[in-house]
């Protein structure tokens, strides 16, 4: 029925019916930078597809959906026997699906394929974050399980599969498959060398028989898991199959899902093991090492998925903001308005920046790249990740009193917010492993100045914050007490190289003078009012 008091007027239409990848310019340029031209067209394509697809009122609903229906855990069938199953609502499968089938978890083995994938988990995460979970764990197994060249043939084919199968059956009758991951315990945490959990060696060399808990494991529907657990020589990484071979389930006892602030529609767990059976990867004693490089894949993902939250909340607020009408104009074109916006667009492009040329070093693998992703990659898990919460905050302010109704999706966004920087390791975490990069591998700093030295001289607020910098880390007294401030140092320095080289002027000028040159005040809109601040906020508007 039509309202009889009043005509509902000033309201800015959904922002629907558009292409997530092409409106985001700061991405889509740097696909375009980090890709070989050969691969362009056909990379294009694929993104503008799941673009177009994320920008849909359907899949967005279906993001909305996922939410309102959390999963929900079947501990025992009706017959009372144990089934420790995990139920999830239709519209997390079809999203599931939809990012399988997009090429998600496949970045090993094709050209390009990380930062074709990257732009893709930024694009597609900004409809529904949880389901970038169980997608991200799948697509970082992979180099942990090339240290056993055995394993990695027999699971790689079908982990980078772009097939969904939600199925629990055996993995070897399934065309693909899902990974989770089992650190941390109640007593350890982040301190995995802690860990209890007991591996007791089977007759079958190799195989091993847990005992023990992990309480957080993601992704328990998943057809296997890479956990930690004390075998005879130390801690040791091990592959737990959900189902064996023989078609019965592996001992995989779920005991609950966590209640989360956000991340709703992902279940995350606790389980427990008694006699679970497992296949060791890698050697006795050396299970951090081989699992590193499914944590560092992760936290690379950790960076991307906040600067997807960074991206959404900021376009809904330059969205808002173009249409909404106050004080005799649209909002977009009040100067402090504009000074907001421009400078959550600031934060979210520098992001996105430094994200896909994360992913780009990825794809180069060389000596050189992998040494500079061992500084770069908890340095930016450390500050993009802290970022994202005051700028979904600030987005959410944008849209005034409707901005805090779930209706506007901004909460949801709000809740997402803080959790890329508590898991895979929390600040402190991230800037320990800074030092310990700067103490340990001194090739990693080398690749480091090496990367934001390509762009001294452009900028003397760059330049000065380099020369800090240096001076900063020539002076170790005291350095764990002042390593976040170290660290916060080092991903500023590097996000602005990457602006002054491959930014509009607009946009570097503007993130130099405040971040780097101190001409910022303590919250969002304190730029200084004489950049060209309508530029940068007309570079962040969702038009395609």
């Amino acid at each position: 029925m039509a309202a009889t008091t009043h005509t509902v007027t000033n309201q800015p239409p959904p922002l629907v019916g558009y292409d997530v990848f092409a409106a985001d310019r700061a991405l889509a340029e740097a696909v375009e930078r980090h890709l070989e031209p050969a691969l362009l067209d056909e990379a294009r394509e694929e993104l503008t597809a799941l673009g177009r697809t994320s920008g849909s009122a359907q899949v967005q609903e279906w993001g909305v959906l996922a939410n309102e229906n959390p999963p929900k855990l079947r501990t025992h069938d009706r017959y009372g026997n144990r089934i420790d199953e995990v139920e999830f609502h239709p519209a997390w499968h079809r999203l599931l699906g939809k990012g399988v089938s997009a090429g998600l978890t496949s970045a090993w083995s094709r050209p390009g394929g990380h930062v074709r994938r990257a732009a893709g988990f930024v694009v597609w995460t900004q409809v529904e974050a949880g389901n970038g979970c169980p997608l991200s764990m799948t697509h970082a197994a992979v180099p942990a399980l090339r240290t056993d060249p055995a394993l990695a043939a027999e699971w790689e084919p079908r982990l980078t599969s772009t097939v969904y199968d939600q199925e629990l059956r055996p993995a070897a009758q399934k065309a693909g498959v899902l990974f989770g991951m089992g650190m941390t315990e109640k007593q350890g945490g982040s301190d995995v060398r802690a860990n209890t959990t007991e591996a007791r060696p089977l007759a079958e060399d190799g195989t091993y028989e847990l005992t023990g808990h992990k309480w957080f494991c993601s992704a328990p529907m998943s057809d296997g898991f890479l956990v930690l657990a004390q075998a005879p020589d130390g801690l040791t990484c091990f592959l737990v199959p959900r189902v064996l071979a023989d078609g019965t389930r592996n001992v995989f006892r779920i005991q609950r899902l966590k209640d989360k602030l956000g991340n709703r529609s992902n279940a995350s767990s606790e389980v427990e093991f008694d006699g679970t059976w497992a296949r060791r990867v890698g050697d006795e004693g050396r299970g951090v090492r081989t699992i590193i490089e499914m944590v560092a894949a992760t936290r690379l993902d950790c960076v991307l998925g906040s600067a997807s939250l960074m991206r959404q909340a900021v376009a809904q607020a330059v969205h808002h903001c173009t249409y909404r009408e106050a004080f005799g104009g649209k909002l977009i074109d009040k100067p402090l308005m504009r000074n907001v916006l421009a400078d959550l667009a600031l934060e979210s492009e520098a992001a996105t920046t430094l994200a896909l040329r994360l992913a780009a070093a990825y794809d180069d693998g060389s000596e050189q790249e992998l040494a500079f992703l061992r500084l770069a990659v908890p340095a930016a898990k450390y500050w993009v990740t802290k970022r994202c919460t005051p700028v979904a905050v600030e987005a959410l302010e944008c849209l005034g009193g409707n901005g805090y109704v779930e209706e506007s999706g901004m909460p949801r966004l709000l809740r997402e917010s803080p959790l890329n920087s508590v898991w895979e390791g929390a600040g402190n975490v991230q800037a320990l492993d800074v030092l310990r990069a700067l103490q340990r591998e001194p090739g990693a700093l080398d690749a480091y100045l090496r990367e934001v030295g390509q762009a001294r001289g452009a900028d003397h607020r760059l330049d000065g914050a380099i020369k800090n910098l240096l001076t900063e880390l020539a002076d170790l007294e005291g350095i764990e007490a002042r390593a976040r401030r170290l660290v916060e140092r080092i991903a500023l320095v590097l996000q602005g190289s990457l602006l002054v080289r491959y930014a509009p002027p607009e946009v570097a000028d503007a993130f130099c003078a405040s971040r780097l040159g101190g001409d910022w005040g303590s919250a969002f809109g304190t730029l200084p009012h004489s950049l060209d601040l309508a530029t940068v906020v007309e570079r962040a508007r969702p038009v395609s």
